[in-house]
């Protein structure tokens, strides 16, 4: 087929037409692509921007946050040496403290009551009147006594409760009895009771005098305070007799149970009530010492 030229031409320009209308197309989507790809760069870009900031955010919020530390530390380090310094500036001008006095040296004295008096004990030598027939069973004593403290907790069983041993002695007097030796003989005190022994007259008084040693165990409550009771459970005494009993024995044990109580009247000086009960585990050869004192006590702490 033979193509005349209006034929050709109508071709080529509709070709021509065809290729006008493609070519802004692809030109606008060329455009959008690359718009696009810079602004994802551009995105990009400020991100990465934006992460260096936060960075060096942290940095300086982390410098920040140590530096007030730091200060922080140095101030507090500032103020524990100047309040060091108030502490030893104030140690230097203060008086000396002196510690708490918890020993005690005392002296007492009161009234003495014996259980039974010496005469009448069925002894030769008091009930006959050879060495005393003292029949008087009241009598005073006077002492001196050491209280060494151990503790104030009582071992740790009781708070405020101080625990003492007591050291002490006293010196007793019971009156005054009758020793007659008359001009005569004594029968000797022998089986068969024949031997006479020949005495020189003598008329004369003995005083019943004794003493007393003693180391107790002492319970004093409410450490501390001004007034304070006590209590001995049970203590450890050694008698000596002035007057020998009828078989001149001079010493013998017992025991001693105390209760009283004291008040620190002014700068460590002390005055009391004591009262006990001692008991003679036996009597020396039918003497007996059991009896009761009271009275009271003047003491120095230390």
């Amino acid at each position: 087929m033979t193509l005349n030229k209006t034929q050709l031409a109508l071709g080529i320009a509709a070709a021509t037409l065809s290729m006008a209308m493609v070519a802004p197309v692809q030109a606008a989507d060329n455009k959008a692509e690359r718009v696009a790809d810079a602004a994802a760069r551009k995105a990009e870009a400020l991100e990465l921007q934006m992460q260096q900031m936060a960075d060096q955010m942290a940095a300086m919020q982390a410098e920040l946050s140590r530096v007030k530390s730091t200060s922080a530390q140095a101030s507090t380090e500032s103020a524990k040496v100047q309040e060091l310094d108030h502490w030893m500036a104030s140690m230097k001008s203060a008086p000396a403290v002196s510690t708490a006095k918890d020993n005690l040296v005392a002296v007492r004295g009161g009234w003495s009551k014996l259980d039974h008096a010496r005469a009448n004990t069925n002894s030769v030598l008091t009930d006959g009147g050879l060495l005393s027939n003292n029949t008087n069973a009241d009598g005073y004593y006077f002492g001196g006594a050491f209280d060494f403290n151990v503790n104030n907790d009582l071992f740790g069983l009781m708070d405020d409760t101080s625990f003492m041993i007591e050291f002490g002695f006293e010196y007793a007097q019971y009156g005054t009895g009758a020793n007659t030796l008359t001009n005569g003989t004594l029968t000797a005190l022998t089986t068969n009771g024949g031997n006479q022994i020949a005495l020189n007259g003598r008329n004369g008084t003995s005083t019943d005098a004794r003493l007393r040693i003693n180391a107790s165990p002492k319970i004093k409550f409410m450490h501390g305070s001004k007034f304070r009771p006590w209590l001995i459970p049970v203590g450890l005494d050694v008698n000596i007799l002035g007057v020998p009993s009828n078989a001149v024995s001079v010493l013998n044990a017992g025991m001693n149970f105390g209760a009283g109580a004291e008040y620190d009247l002014f700068r460590g000086v002390v005055i009391g009530a004591d009262t006990r009960y001692h008991y003679m585990t036996s009597k020396i050869d039918g003497t007996p010492n059991n009896g009761f004192t009271a009275g009271g006590y003047v003491g120095f702490k230390f």
